[in-house]
């Protein structure tokens, strides 16, 4: 059999969300963390990444882009996603904290009303702060 890649655009969300699950794990897999996919969305965790160390366990849920959103407030989770060929892991209430301080995030209409803010592209000061949490 002759394999042949796929490019990431041919493939539907579905699709899309496991690719990102076994990029994101096998780079885990690097920092000492195994990886367990979860059949569906368990308190807001896509997947449980467990340290070798035993006692230290990330509920991460997977995004395509830098999200923010209420709903995961006060879950303990984490917050995977790639940009720029770099995958991101930070810990979701610290960062909506930091943001709701630092900027006007809570003042817009769609964190007013859906709880929910993303970043279609990231500015040098918010990339300043996030690349704390690169992989």
């Amino acid at each position: 059999m002759r394999f042949q890649k796929v490019p990431y655009e041919s493939l539907n969300s579905r699709q899309r969300e496991n690719f990102n699950f076994h990029q994101i794990a096998a780079l885990l897999s690097e920092y000492g963390f195994t990886s367990i996919r979860l059949s569906d969305d368990w308190q807001g965790a896509d997947f449980i990444a467990q340290h070798i160390d035993g006692d230290s366990f990330l509920r991460v849920q997977l995004k395509g882009r830098l999200t923010l959103d209420k709903k995961y407030l006060g879950k303990s989770l984490h917050i995977a996603f790639p940009y720029k060929s770099s995958w991101y892991l930070y810990p979701h209430d610290e960062l909506v904290q930091h943001f709701l301080v630092s900027s006007n995030i809570g003042n817009t209409e769609s964190w007013i009303t859906s709880g929910l803010y993303s970043f279609n592209s990231i500015s040098k000061e918010i990339m300043n702060h996030i690349e704390l949490y690169k992989l």
